[in-house]
């Protein structure tokens, strides 16, 4: 016998008794009601650890019950059900804590199967101060303290123990999977595995085979069975990068595994059972996608439970000095030198820079900048010329018209005066350095110089 109370709400007589008995014979405590008022009441009298509810009960409602319930008792397993739920009451339902939501008539073995699952699920979760310090060692690598950075960190910290899903939206190099480890290894499953997928960068007919796996002889070159990646990240997790990429073929399967749990290998006729949270990555919209036909609306709400939205790089300038020194620190161990820091022009430079390829151009130029300069301090002189076009660019956007108009060439004159002058402060009146910034030939500058009377 279970010690395990379950609560069944249910307003049609037969498909009440229909669960409660065949509960009952699986071993499991289990009370049913008819109404919503009657079930808050056993809640808040009784220690419930699971509540099957449907969404159209008596008196109170299943989504109020729902929210009523988790007040009481944190802890307690919620699954719903209802005749015609609609993806949009699915999801809501999944963001208020509903573990699964279920279309009837339910089969009495699979919920009893899910069931079993979810307390599994809840009996192997750590202390809370173990998750702390598991976080804390992965914030190391998540560098920022923008409000950006800290909100990230506030959400990671609210869906991290959940099994709910998350789609975390960002351009590349905004660094997705880093939010995909950080989500998993705060989790009760930071010691199973985390497996990432770039859907991306498989073609679509090996990536069937890569996710799912296959059945010897399924197709020609399949010599021997072979275990997909969803079946190697059961009790894990599996991160899908760029899953706006994959083929309609493929997002049919995906949400199968999503719904059911459960997937089939190619050239199999057996369902295999896993165990697997999913977490998502794209730098398409989705939205737009599924507008399109080019996504499915199921699975993009089935996916979109919790969204996450990174930043791109030029929206938190403030973060870069940061990140800069990190990347320093790194750099200066793996590739033996002694660089000591940036200047404030450089770090100035690199904060109006645009940022297309995000943090992982920032890497990139900082470890080229390391291997090149070896020791001391890095200087505006050291920057690459695309990073001095991009303050020059803003600096020129800083220019306004006055409200009674200018003359041009006027305007035009002064701007290059400016630069001109600047540059030449920068280098300490080197004219082949003062060339370098302003991204010109020396010869060019010089004669600029002449005809500006500088």
């Amino acid at each position: 016998m279970s010690d395990h109370n379950i609560l069944v709400v249910e307003k049609d007589n037969v498909l009440r008794c229909f669960l409660v008995d065949s509960l009952e014979r699986d071993g499991f405590k289990v009370s049913g009601v008819m109404d919503g008022e009657e079930a808050l009441s056993i809640i808040s009298s009784k220690n419930i650890d699971v509540l099957i509810t449907n969404l159209e009960i008596p008196k109170i409602d299943g989504m109020s019950l729902l929210t009523n319930a988790k007040e009481k008792n944190k802890n307690i397993i919620v699954f719903m059900t209802a005749k015609n739920g609609s993806v949009d009451i699915a999801v809501n339902a999944m963001k208020l804590g509903v573990e699964e939501f279920l279309t009837n008539p339910v089969m009495p073995e699979k919920l009893i199967e899910k069931i079993k699952l979810s307390i599994k699920k809840k009996q192997q979760k750590p202390f809370k101060a173990e998750q702390t310090t598991i976080s804390l060692k992965i914030r190391e690598n998540i560098i920022g303290d923008s409000k950006e950075i800290k909100d990230i960190f506030e959400l990671i910290g609210k869906v991290a123990d959940t099994d709910s899903t998350v789609l975390i939206y960002g351009e590349s190099g905004t660094g997705k999977e880093l939010i995909a480890k950080a989500i998993h290894y705060s989790s009760y499953r930071k010691d199973r595995p985390f497996i990432p997928v770039n859907c991306g960068a498989i073609p679509e007919e090996l990536l069937e085979s890569e996710l799912f796996g296959h059945e010897k002889g399924s197709f020609t070159g399949a010599h021997k069975a072979r275990t997909g990646r969803f079946e190697l990240a059961d009790t894990g997790t599996v991160f899908l990068d760029e899953i706006g990429d994959m083929s309609p073929k493929l997002q049919v399967k995906i949400l199968r595994v999503l719904q059911e749990q459960e997937l089939e290998r190619v050239g199999g006729v057996r369902p295999v059972k896993v165990d697997i949270r999913i977490i998502a990555a794209t730098h398409r919209d989705l939205e737009k996608a599924v507008a399109n036909s080019k996504f499915r609306e199921d699975l993009y709400y089935r996916l979109n439970v919790i969204p996450v939205t990174l930043p791109a790089l030029r929206a938190r300038p403030t973060d870069i000095p940061l990140l800069v020194r990190h990347f320093i620190n790194i750099f200066n161990i793996q590739k033996s030198r002694n660089i000591q820091g940036v200047t404030k022009e450089a770090l100035e430079c690199l904060k109006a820079y645009s940022w297309p390829g995000n943090i992982r151009e920032l890497q990139n130029i900082v470890e080229r900048m390391i291997v090149l300069k070896m020791d001391g301090i890095i200087d505006v002189e050291d920057l690459p010329d695309k990073i001095l076009s991009g303050r020059l660019e803003r600096d020129s956007k800083e220019i306004k018209l006055p409200a009674d108009g200018a003359s041009f060439n006027t305007m035009v004159t002064n701007f290059e005066k400016q630069l001109i002058q600047q540059a030449l402060t920068k280098s300490s009146g080197v004219k082949n350095k003062a060339a370098k910034l302003l991204n010109m030939n020396r010869t060019t500058l010089v004669e600029k110089i002449k005809k500006l009377n500088l």
